[in-house]
């Protein structure tokens, strides 16, 4: 399922949220720069390494606030950057830009922990921004559980335009993180090259963070219009 836009639209212009996908961006312009052999020791020096990391020593936590701006690939960066885009700025709307901004690198502070304390003797670097977009997931779900969420959706190799409760479209997702790190924890030897874990903790910590952060007074979100729910495949497949 691809999420393309939700209903609710935020009351201010979310700069924060703005400022975080160009200190994306602009990180992975400079990786685009790079040999493959630069943009290997960049992921061993800023990517999160679990066996490098010691609690003890604050000197090694770095790479858990730098691993959230290196991405993978192009994909890697665009779907992150997307679903931040998506769901980051009704979430900063309800905090406000400094908050969000604390909420945002806490929840990535939590995923790579808990991915730490999972697989202490890994020594592949984790990258990515997704432990703390799904701190805004979660955030989300409390915050805007009326919302809606247009989303594409492949039913018989036919793209589908469905909107589905933020809730369900959250929840389902939360749940399909969750049994696939129990299947990477205990499957056999089974392998991934998917943190399943950063994104469970970043999530678990958006919906426990947002309580604390989240200013006093009850701020109404504003709706549209609801969208318009297809029942019927286009008259052609999107591209």
């Amino acid at each position: 399922m691809i999420p393309l836009r939700d209903n609710v639209r935020p009351r201010s212009f979310p700069w924060m949220t703005w400022l975080i996908i160009l200190s994306n961006a602009a990180v992975f312009v400079v990786e685009l720069g790079l040999t493959q052999r630069g943009l290997s020791r960049l992921f061993l020096d800023y990517g999160l390494v679990p066996a490098r990391v010691n609690l003890r020593e604050a000197g090694t936590w770095a790479p858990l606030l730098t691993s959230m701006f290196v991405h993978g690939g192009w994909l890697h960066i665009l779907s992150n950057m997307w679903a931040l885009l998506i769901f980051g700025d009704n979430v900063e709307d309800r905090l406000g830009p400094l908050r969000y901004l604390a909420f945002y690198l806490l929840a990535g502070l939590v995923a790579g922990l808990l991915s730490v304390w999972l697989t202490p003797t890994s020594a592949v670097p984790m990258v990515g921004a997704s432990g703390a977009i799904a701190g805004v997931l979660g955030a989300y779900f409390v915050l805007y559980p009326q919302g809606r969420v247009l989303t594409l959706v492949p039913i018989f190799l036919l793209p589908w335009l469905i909107e589905i409760p933020s809730v369900i479209y959250l929840g389902f997702w939360f749940v399909s993180q969750f049994f696939n790190g129990l299947a990477s924890l205990g499957g056999g030897g089974m392998l991934s090259d998917v943190a399943w874990w950063a994104h469970i903790g970043g999530f678990l910590a958006g919906i426990l963070m947002v309580f604390i952060l989240r200013p006093g007074a009850h701020r109404l979100p504003r709706n549209d219009v609801p969208l318009e729910v297809m029942i019927h495949p286009p008259d052609g497949p999107l591209l």
